[in-house]
């Protein structure tokens, strides 16, 4: 008898040891499971399977799948494992681009925590934009918000101004996510629910508001999991992250991931250099003359430093 074919899909859900799938754009769901252990060559992660890979999988007499293989992936999304420090998790992988939601109050995301997402968007080739939400919020204190764009487009970086509420930047939004496997992803409470709700109000996620107590946000999604939306494209909701630990970045190569940086390290007297003592560094002097943001190169120098809170 000859063997059967496997079928090619995306994962679109990952619950435990299960997993659902699906051969995008086509949404056809089928329920997986994994025989034995698959690894990636050289990736040592808490998830072999994430959210948006291209995996193989034969049907069995029940209608469900085996998933037989992980094909290679062309960027993904890791952080450090907050339980196993040696460990890394795999947000998702074979992302078109990522949208880092952020608010500047109630609750106010850090710029460590942004600054770590965008290095790490750098680091594996996702293409990245800022979504500043809750825009409403801030009209009686455009300072803020005029600081905060200031800093990171001088960076290299879109920062879209966007409220579910006014409905600014929404179309804008869509036209973004239009044809494109784009992730979401914040700290709890930045609305990353209701604003997937606002560009498809069919899908219809579960939100909560934000502790007033802690000002903080409670975990809405459970799952790292992929949504269609009917003005074309798809989106991948996560779980609110707390903290995002770097993973295997040489000090010499941290500085290549800041767009800024980037532009004047060839000027340094010395190669590698760390940016942080040496005589004749282009960096530091461009941090000095205002070029690049104090701030920035503050959230530097902590990646530099750090190996407990954010790792």
């Amino acid at each position: 008898m000859e063997k059967q074919k496997s079928t090619r899909a995306r994962v679109i859900k990952h619950t435990g040891s299960h997993y659902l799938v699906s051969n995008l754009p086509e949404w056809s769901v089928t329920q997986c499971t994994v025989r034995g252990k698959l690894r990636l060559k050289g990736v040592r992660t808490t998830n072999p399977i994430a959210v948006g890979d291209f995996v193989d999988y034969d049907i069995q007499e029940d209608g469900s799948g085996i998933i037989t293989r992980i094909h290679p992936r062309t960027n993904y999304i890791i952080r450090k494992s907050t339980n196993l420090s040696r460990e890394a998790h795999i947000i998702a992988a074979n992302i078109d681009l990522a949208l880092i939601i952020v608010t500047l109050d109630l609750p106010q995301t850090p710029l460590a925590f942004i600054d770590r997402f965008l290095v790490t968007c750098e680091a594996y080739r996702v293409p990245v934009k800022i979504i500043l939400n809750k825009s409403d919020l801030y009209k009686e204190n455009p300072e803020s918000v005029n600081s905060f764009k200031e800093l990171y487009n001088s960076a290299g970086y879109d920062v879209i101004e966007v409220s579910c509420v006014s409905g600014e930047n929404i179309e804008r939004l869509k036209y973004e996510c239009k044809d494109k496997l784009t992730l979401l992803s914040g700290i709890s409470g930045v609305g990353k629910s209701t604003l997937i709700n606002t560009l498809d109000s069919t899908l219809n996620l579960r939100t909560k508001e934000i502790s007033e107590y802690h000002l903080q946000g409670k975990h809405t999604t459970t799952y790292y999991e992929i949504h269609p939306l009917k003005t074309g494209g798809f989106v991948i909701d996560t779980p609110g992250i707390r903290g995002f630990g770097l993973i295997e970045m040489k000090p010499e190569e941290l500085s290549h991931y800041f767009p800024e940086m980037l532009k004047v390290l060839d000027n340094c007297r010395f190669a590698p250099c760390t940016h942080t003592h040496e005589p004749g560094c282009a960096v530091k002097m461009a941090v000095d003359s205002g070029e690049i943001s104090a701030d920035r190169y503050i959230s530097y120098l902590g990646m530099l430093e750090e190996e407990g809170k954010y790792r």
